[in-house]
């Protein structure tokens, strides 16, 4: 069952920190991104095994389940977009619905196991893809289908933000 989506743009966390998970992504450098994924992996190992994966806190809150397999997909998007930035001028990343994406690709009714191996490649993947970034390409620019300009820095930051904002959604009231 679909979710109410999401439809906040989350750019403002570029410009100050997150009102719900604390993080200032602000104080990323493109030369951490790679540590932040291949960390932020490890923890989903833990949330995968949860006796509730599958269970929505509420009728509008992902299952950690769903939550894992959005992040897994977020790997391979911001990933996709580094590569448009790093090998086009100025490209317009093709739109992405997240709220489509978890009801086509049937987030609830995947195996948390085979999540839990394609979220860490596609975790390390794109680490290793911001890793052969040099600096001195950080402020090549890409936007989004809306408009939301970005650099690679700031592309990033952005990444970052989601996955350390997703981990703190399926940890944060846990006793």
């Amino acid at each position: 069952m679909p979710i109410i989506p999401d439809t906040k743009d989350w750019t403002w966390v570029l410009s100050r920190p997150c009102t719900e998970c604390g993080f200032d992504a602000r104080s990323v450098t493109l030369s951490e991104v790679g540590d932040y994924a291949r960390a932020n992996a490890g923890i989903w190992a833990d949330v995968l095994e949860r006796a509730d994966v599958r269970q929505r806190p509420d009728d509008n809150t992902w299952s950690p389940l769903e939550y894992a397999c959005h992040v897994r997909d977020v790997h391979t998007l911001f990933a996709e977009r580094l590569v448009l930035t790093m090998t086009q001028n100025d490209p317009v990343f093709p739109d992405w619905n997240q709220d489509e994406a978890a009801v086509a690709g049937r987030y609830a009714e995947q195996d948390p196991s085979l999540v839990l191996r394609d979220l860490t490649d596609a975790a390390f993947a794109a680490a290793e893809a911001f890793d052969g970034v040099p600096d001195s390409v950080a402020d090549r620019t890409g936007k989004r289908g809306d408009g939301a300009p970005f650099t690679i820095e700031t592309l990033g930051q952005y990444y970052v933000h989601d996955l350390v904002h997703h981990a703190w959604d399926v940890t944060h009231d846990r006793d």
